[in-house]
């Protein structure tokens, strides 16, 4: 049931973005190429980030409890966790996208996805640039998505 969800989230969210102007193909080549370094690069950085950032709001937690109540604490954290777990599953894409499989642009499109949950999560401008960013990620994930197999 839930795979078929999933499906259904992925093919509505396809039609809507292959609506907008495609990329040159040399430009989805490039996209391709350089995929899987990304994802390792940023996956390996935000996993590191993430591991800090929790370590730090919950040193600092009782604090923003005190300032900003208990929400603007758990935000905060929960925010982090979506990061980390979502520069996890970018390491784990590493393989599949460089090999070109559809598992892996399958984990880049679920990294996006809480990605975006984590900028929805976060406070004030960062979260709305989080998800411009988000937007911006998904149309490049589904314009190099028939690269992959």
């Amino acid at each position: 049931m839930a795979q078929k969800q999933t499906q259904d989230w992925m093919v509505m969210m396809e039609d809507w973005f292959t609506k907008l102007p495609p990329l040159p193909k040399g430009g989805k080549d490039a996209i391709v190429q350089i995929t899987p370094w990304v994802a390792l690069i940023f996956g390996i950085l935000g996993v590191l980030g993430g591991l800090a950032g929790i370590g730090l709001l919950t040193a600092l937690s009782p604090f923003m409890a005190i300032s900003n109540g208990l929400g603007g604490a758990a935000g905060g954290l929960i925010g982090a966790a979506f990061g980390l777990a979502a520069s996890a599953i970018l390491l784990a894409a590493f393989p599949g996208t460089s090999k070109r499989q559809m598992r892996g642009w399958t984990l880049l499109f679920w990294s996006e996805a809480l990605s975006a949950v984590a900028s929805v999560l976060s406070i004030g401008t960062n979260g709305a640039i989080g998800l411009l960013v988000a937007l911006v990620g998904f149309y490049l994930l589904f314009q190099i998505k028939s690269y992959y197999k």
